[in-house]
């Protein structure tokens, strides 16, 4: 009977560690889904404002 109190106690534990790593990686997502979203709209709008020319990274620049 201890040996599975001390399991119980184990397993709790363990469950209460993982439940920290869980909660602290939603957080670090949703931080990284905002900073995500302020950059896209960022771009969007330097997109916007910008002449509207493309600027691909493959291509040859003129003075070639």
């Amino acid at each position: 009977m201890q040996h599975l109190e001390e399991q119980l106690a184990y397993l709790s534990r363990t469950v209460d560690e993982l439940n920290d790593v869980v909660t602290q990686q939603q957080k670090d997502i949703d931080q990284l889904l905002r900073r995500v979203g302020l950059l896209m709209e960022r771009e969007a709008q330097r997109a916007s404002e910008s002449s509207g020319g493309a600027v691909f990274g493959d291509e040859r620049p003129p003075h070639y």
